[in-house]
């Protein structure tokens, strides 16, 4: 059959419209990226030892490449592991194996460990060794002769088969060998091996001077209660000390950490020697820190280092990082410029330089190369809204980019620093993956992931850049209709976070930063986020412009997204509405209250409702206590303005909720019932903070048909 070239046109032109004409299902506007729409990636990147190839997992196996030449082999298979296993122990899928070389490592199964170990052209695999099967926590000594773990509440170890307990206390309130201080201040572990291996230092947390918390667990019938300790801002807080475990001499002894014992404990680090170790001791103020030495085998203090003072807060988030084959200089990252920077230290000599310099901030520091005396690190010194690589002399203070492309850059480096692994994504590009050599900048590509949402009909993504009350600039995202008619009005919603430790809008795919954005956008309607003062990665100034007052100084940026917003012709102006979680719930309730004219209905998910409910180590940073602050509290507080309320307000809580406790939930709704104030409310059962897995795709459902209700009318 013979087709014309009007007709050959129409047909590939027909064929490509029809390809990216498919619409998003709720299943893959939440999950998709994680599922059948997730982009190709390097799985289970790690370097080899000796820095000559890297590793990389697959679905049944794993693949070695040799650098710089690229070679790609089969390491070891699925099969061959299965070779050696039976009965219960045969794998179904590839486990996660840490490789000592490439000829040797290890896995676990079920609380079991076993060896793989290259004999000829075969892997042999055995025992190891079976932990409790309660374990948790689980560090493993380099020398791989021994284990670290909790049991429950208490820490033992295992050397080569033989258990010890190194704590054992009774009270289930003290708890040892975990995170403390409700992992704030980066910590994010209790067990602490020295670099040597002969002593294990680990947390200790007395939370017995804390409330107990009801959490409900409803599967069950009758239900069943399980207390949780969960310090409320300007109650008592837990007491945490350090302790250090001889493993020679199986002898244990605790810091002498002088004190506020409800002060926080944190950037635990060891001395390359294991002789001393490092704490940063931050009073309950959260204004002034002291990094102290400590000596490992008395517990005495040596000497302060140094001290980080602020009439704001001062928030260690990093360990130090000493230098390679140093025993006296390390690296300490520091935002008392107003920026996180890096910080080069002696033990002899104090304060050597500020390394990295400039109204940006240092968010990874990657590791370094000796020979060259090279620092690696990741910044937002491009632009706020990306993250590149760097590299920087220690002792001339050269400084060089390292990837090219726009966007959100990754790095992992070789332990000699001689190459780096580079993933970033941005609006246009998935997923891009190069490694490069750091001696001559020269980079090689070993991924370019294809678009898995190439089929999809795809909405305008358009960047907006405001202005606070101040002149700060605020960057945002707005995304049109899929079937967008500027002759049209259309509803629009306003997803927002706003508060500390987030940041939302940044040149990563896919473009929107949600495909439930882009799902919405199918449906008709205009999305806008932006992030205001208060969130990540802009600094302090930025951050601490909400200090002592949470809600306020946010909402004032986000009005200026809604001033924006109803600006344009295509925004139909009465059928705005608001959705966010956790802070975002508290900023989505706070605009419903207090601006109950801006938006017509509101969706707010896990809110924080009364400040003096939320936990101490991050309330207190940013409102100080109620006995101090007790203004801000009140201004913050939603209780007493339920009365306000004018819009459709649906709030959700997830009934296990550990984080924003379900009682602020449960309070405003008997606010509301005082006031004859209706609104709509639903709860997920055995849900902690976020609904996760399918019952997000629920969650997502009841949010869509809240705004299809109420917006589209």
């Amino acid at each position: 059959m013979k087709f014309s070239k009007f007709t050959l046109l129409f047909l590939v032109t027909g064929s490509f419209l029809f390809s990216q004409n498919q619409k998003f299902t709720i299943a893959e506007a939440v999950n998709g990226l994680r599922s059948n729409l997730a982009v190709k990636n390097v799985s289970q990147f790690t370097w080899s030892n000796d820095n000559k190839a890297f590793y990389q997992g697959t679905t049944n196996g794993y693949l070695i490449t040799e650098v710089p030449s690229l070679k790609q082999d089969t390491l070891i298979s699925l099969y061959q592991l299965n070779k050696n296993l039976s009965g219960d122990n045969r794998l179904k899928t590839f486990p996660r194996i840490t490789f000592l070389n490439k000829d040797k490592g290890y896995f676990t199964q079920k609380s079991k460990y076993f060896w793989v170990e290259k004999s000829g052209k075969d892997w042999k695999v055995k025992d190891w060794t079976s932990l409790d099967e309660n374990a948790e926590n689980t560090q493993i000594f380099k020398n791989n002769q021994g284990f670290v773990y909790t049991v429950k509440n208490n820490l033992f170890i295992n050397r080569n088969g033989k258990v010890t307990a190194i704590t054992n206390d009774s009270d289930e309130n003290i708890v040892n060998g975990q995170a403390v201080h409700r992992s704030e201040f980066g910590i994010d572990g209790g067990i602490f091996i020295a670099p040597d291996e002969s002593k294990v230092a680990f947390y200790r947390m007395d939370q017995t001077m804390v409330t107990d918390y009801p959490i409900i667990d409803w599967s069950v019938t009758p239900a069943v209660n399980k207390n949780i300790k969960y310090p409320m801002a300007g109650d008592q807080s837990h007491h945490v000390t350090l302790g250090i475990y001889d493993v020679k001499n199986d002898r244990k002894t605790f810091l002498n950490i002088e004190g506020d014992p409800e002060q926080y404990l944190t950037a635990i680090t060891w001395s390359p020697d294991a002789k001393t170790i490092f704490v940063g001791v931050l009073n309950r103020d959260q204004n002034h820190m002291m990094m102290n030495q400590y000596d490992a085998a008395t517990g005495n203090l040596i000497k302060t280092i140094f001290e980080e003072k602020s009439d704001i807060y001062v928030e260690p988030q990093h360990p130090l990082t000493f230098f390679p084959n140093s025993n006296t200089d390390f690296i300490w990252q520091s935002q008392r410029t107003g920026y996180n920077h890096l910080f080069h230290y002696s033990l002899e000599k104090g304060l050597v330089a500020q390394l990295t310099k400039g109204d940006w901030l240092v968010t990874d520091l990657l590791g370094f190369n000796e020979k060259k005396k090279e620092i690696y690190y990741t910044s937002t010194q491009e632009s706020p809204l990306e993250r590149h690589l760097y590299k920087i002399n220690w002792s001339n203070f050269q400084t060089q980019r390292l990837d090219e492309g726009a966007g959100m850059h990754t790095g992992i480096l070789s332990k000699d620093g001689t190459h780096l692994y580079d993933s970033y994504s941005n609006a246009a590009s998935p997923r891009i993956v190069n490694v490069i050599n750091t001696n001559t900048g020269k980079s090689k590509n070993i991924l370019t992931a294809e678009n898995t949402l190439k089929n999809y009909q795809r909405p305008e993504i358009k960047n907006v850049t405001l202005k606070a009350d101040d002149g700060t600039p605020l960057y945002g995202k707005i995304i049109l209709p899929t079937d967008f008619d500027a002759n049209k009005k259309y509803p629009t919603i306003v997803y927002l976070y706003n508060g500390p430790h987030l940041q939302l809008v940044t040149n990563t795919f896919p473009a929107s930063g949600n495909l439930w954005y882009e799902f919405m956008a199918q449906k008709g309607y205009i999305i806008f986020t932006m992030d205001g003062r208060g969130s990540s990665n802009r600094g302090l100034k930025f951050e601490q412009a909400v200090f002592r007052h949470l809600g306020e100084v946010e909402m004032k940026d986000q009005l200026k997204g809604v001033e924006y917003l109803k600006s344009l012709p295509y925004v139909d102006a009465g059928k705005l509405g608001i959705h966010g979680w956790s802070f975002g719930g508290f900023m989505t309730t706070s605009f419903m209250l207090k601006y109950p004219d801006v938006f017509k209905a509101g969706v707010a998910g896990g809110p924080v409702i009364d400040w003096k409910m939320y936990e101490i180590m991050y309330t207190e940073r940013y409102m100080d206590t109620p006995q101090t602050n007790p203004e801000g509290y009140k201004q913050a507080n939603l209780l007493d303005k339920v009365q306000n309320l004018k819009g459709h307000l649906l709030m959700i809580h997830g009934a296990q909720d550990n984080v924003v406790v379900w009682q602020h939930s449960m309070k405003f709704l008997k606010a509301a019932v005082d006031n004859g104030v209706q609104l709509d409310y639903f709860v997920y059962p055995g849900h902690e903070h976020n609904v996760l897995g399918k019952d997000r795709v629920h969650l997502m459902q009841k949010v869509t048909d809240y705004f299809d209700e109420y917006l589209k009318k």
